[in-house]
């Protein structure tokens, strides 16, 4: 059998081993095995593996039910083997031992995949090994329990047998003494009974076999001679208060030592007995041994506050360790992060193994604890390849950078893994604050986001949590996460910028510009969003809806004309790639009424520049439909003019920044005069048109037209308007 290995990432890409033709029964019959003689069991050994193989099916059935369900099943089996008079401690000790070594692999698959019944079940989030973990954690708490009210069961037969015998002792008082030795002999558990000053006067032999000690050593020792040096008093006070009558039994978990000096942890249940008045007479003591058990136990909450893999604290644990900081901390303290994750760690799993990646992380591990040992700080494992630093009572980010630098130096050495020489490197994010000014979750999440600058950085690199940073990162965040329902409801406006002709001042076309009316944040400008909606792929939708829109404007204004004025939609890269623009723009024009020599759509150098076929395609496809095409921002990309010869193009808009030195008469730069002067001929000879970006100033508009520029567009021609200022826009200048 094989079990799933954790500890990367990638640890549910692991194949099982191959099954065996009946995994189940193969269990069942090493159970068998192993729980034979431990217990006397009237059963025979066929009916024993059938009894077991029942046990099996019912607890893979319940490994993908919720935990509560899980536990359920687990404890009714563990109780099911006490019924079966499974009733010896070996007998556990045996079944966890088959269980936890069967693990959650093949036998767990194929017991799921035989007991689902072709029902949908619906699975438990936890890894499979947890889920088994907690399953056979279930099996021991049942058996516990059973044989605890077995045990109970049997004190009460113990205490009645004692009333019989009292109540009945002038008539039958030899066969009442005879009933009571019978159980007191034959229990499973041990049972002492002492006088009310701490004097034992008699112990059965299952108390004998527990602690070693012989009945006449029993009897010549005292109950306080049997206390463990780790008693606290807690446990002193309610024997007292029971030998002094003013409690009639007490029950807790508590540690005997044996003759050998070892100890053993015991459930121990102290009754008091009255006589026949109700005068305190004897103490009744049953003592039930859960070493075992509470091994196990301790295994159990080991794994679940522990990383399987690394043996570093989980996330859990971490959690409730930064809560316990908060708790505690003074007035004004501080508290800093760590917080680490692996370049790269994906690509060792990919190309050397996720064996490999394993041990990888554990080297991590081991180097990170080295680092923090001395310095009385904290390291766990988050998940996959991400670990954190917690570093309580800070004195300043100072503190927290010379951390940072040190655990990337100690990631960065290399590791020999099986012959192997292996290199990783590590991104920090380093995030210090006042706990006054923060909880955990808001801890957690700042260092978690300044990791993520970190590694936008490059590889081997820390970056430190800057609070105006973070704002602006939740505020796109926001928008990122507002935009689609603002781009189905009425939030996006779309306004319009007028371009001129600079010859005579009358309208060449309209730019329609995105605005987003913020419930909150008022009017946006494209860029607080339009960058967001390429990063999401909301740009697509985005783009259409200001397609639609912008053609039943035109068309309202302008109607339908060859000739008249058009409207200039810009295209990002994304739409200029999608296969749908083509049938966007056709259905945006016939929904409108525009004609398709009104629209022009305006695209990037860098969108266009070495073009696939895809996006070739499309564009011929525009052109062939009389769509107008426009590089828009000429001048900021490759601005290669011979390369978009090869390209149906009609417009160049030329970028404001050619502007900049033509705005006043005493400042304008005669070399850029020339350049301008230069890319409108070399424009003209290519047969396109140009408009000149970021006009403000009249003497940008003298020059541009004695350069023969055909158009322009900027403040002092016209700002972006609402289609309501329709009469302000066919203005001439």
């Amino acid at each position: 059998m094989s079990t799933a290995v954790a500890g990367s990432r990638d640890d549910g890409d692991r194949a099982g081993a191959t099954l065996s033709p009946d995994p189940v029964g193969a269990l069942a019959a090493r159970w068998a095995d192993a729980v034979a003689g431990t217990s006397y069991v009237p059963l025979q050994p066929d009916e024993l593996e059938e009894l077991l193989r029942g046990l099996l099916h019912r607890l893979l059935g319940a490994l993908d039910e919720p935990p509560v369900h899980q536990g359920s099943v687990g404890r009714q089996v563990g109780a099911a083997l006490v019924d079966a008079h499974f009733t010896n401690p070996q007998s556990l000790s045996q079944t966890l031992c088959v269980l936890l070594d069967g693990g959650p692999g093949t036998v767990v698959a194929a017991g799921r995949a035989g007991s689902s019944g072709g029902r949908e079940v619906p699975r438990d989030p936890a890894p499979p090994d947890r889920r088994w973990h907690a399953l056979v954690a279930a099996v021991a708490e049942g058996f516990s329990a059973a044989l605890q009210e077995r045990a109970l069961r049997e004190e009460e037969e113990i205490l009645g047998a004692a009333a019989a015998a009292r109540e009945q002792a002038r008539e039958a008082l030899h066969v009442s003494q005879e009933r009571f030795r019978a159980v007191f002999e034959g229990a499973a558990i041990g049972i002492g009974i002492g006088d009310l000053d701490g004097r034992i006067l008699d112990v059965n032999p299952a108390l004998v076999r527990l602690l070693g000690h012989p009945v006449e050593e029993f009897r010549r020792r005292s109950v306080q001679e049997f206390m463990h040096p780790a008693d606290v008093e807690h446990v002193w006070r309610l024997y007292g208060e029971l030998i002094r009558g003013e409690r009639e039994h007490f029950r807790l978990e508590k540690q005997f030592l044996k003759s050998d000096g070892e100890s053993v942890w015991t459930d121990l249940t102290v009754s008091l007995l009255r006589d026949g008045d109700g005068r305190p007479r004897y103490q009744l003591a049953l003592v039930h041994d859960v070493t075992a058990l509470r091994h196990l136990r301790r295994q159990l909450e080991f794994e679940a506050q522990h990383d399987a893999l690394t043996g570093l604290p989980n996330r859990r644990t971490f959690l409730a360790h930064l809560d316990a900081v908060f708790a505690r901390a003074s007035p004004g303290a501080r508290v800093g992060l760590c917080y680490l994750d692996l370049d790269g760690f994906k690509a060792v799993n990919d190309t050397l193994g996720h064996e490999v990646g394993d041990q990888l992380l554990v080297a991590v591990a081991q180097r990170l604890e080295s680092v923090v040992r001395d310095r009385g700080l904290s390291v766990a494992r988050l998940g996959g390849d991400e670990f954190v630093v917690l570093v309580p009572g800070t004195s300043g980010s100072a503190q927290l950078v010379a951390l940072a630098e040190e655990v990337l130096a100690a990631v960065a050495q290399p590791v020999q893994l099986g012959g192997r020489r292996v290199e990783i490197t590590a991104s920090v994010g380093v995030v210090e604050r006042s706990i006054g000014d923060v909880d955990p979750a808001e801890l957690l999440r700042a260092a978690d986001m300044t990791l993520y600058w970190a590694k936008a950085d490059g590889r081997s690199q820390w970056a430190l949590f800057e609070p105006e940073r973070d704002a602006r990162e939740i505020t796109r965040y926001r928008l990122s996460s507002a935009l689609p329902a603002a781009l189905a409801g009425e939030d996006l406006l779309v306004h319009y910028q007028p371009l001129r002709r600079l010859s005579d001042g009358r309208l060449h076309g309209v730019e329609a510009l995105v605005r987003w009316e913020h419930p909150r944040m008022g009017l946006l400008g494209p860029e607080s969003f339009v960058g967001l909606a390429e990063e999401s792929g909301m740009i697509v939708p985005l783009g259409r809806h200001v397609l639609r829109a912008a053609c039943r404007q035109a068309f309202s204004w302008f109607g339908a004309s060859r000739s008249g004025p058009f409207v200039s939609v810009n295209l990002a890269s994304r739409q200029l790639r999608d296969e749908h623009l083509v049938d966007d723009v056709r259905t945006a024009l016939a929904d409108s009424g525009l004609h398709p020599q009104q629209l022009q759509l305006e695209i990037t150098e860098s969108a266009v520049i070495g073009t696939d076929p895809l996006t070739g395609h499309t564009l011929d496809a525009l052109a062939g439909m009389g769509v107008r095409l426009a590089i828009d921002d000429f001048g900021t990309g490759y601005s290669n003019l011979a390369y978009l010869r090869r390209l149906p193009l009609d417009e160049l808009k030329l970028d404001g920044s050619f502007l900049r030195g033509l705005r006043s008469d005493g400042a304008v730069d005669p070399v850029d005069v020339q350049l301008v002067g230069s890319i409108v001929s070399l424009a003209h000879l290519l047969g396109l048109t140009v408009t000149a970006e970021g006009v403000e100033t009249q003497t940008q508009v003298t020059v541009l037209r004695e350069l023969d520029c055909d158009a322009g567009q900027g403040t002092h021609l016209g700002c972006p308007a609402d289609p309501a200022d329709l009469g302000r826009l066919l203005d001439p200048v």
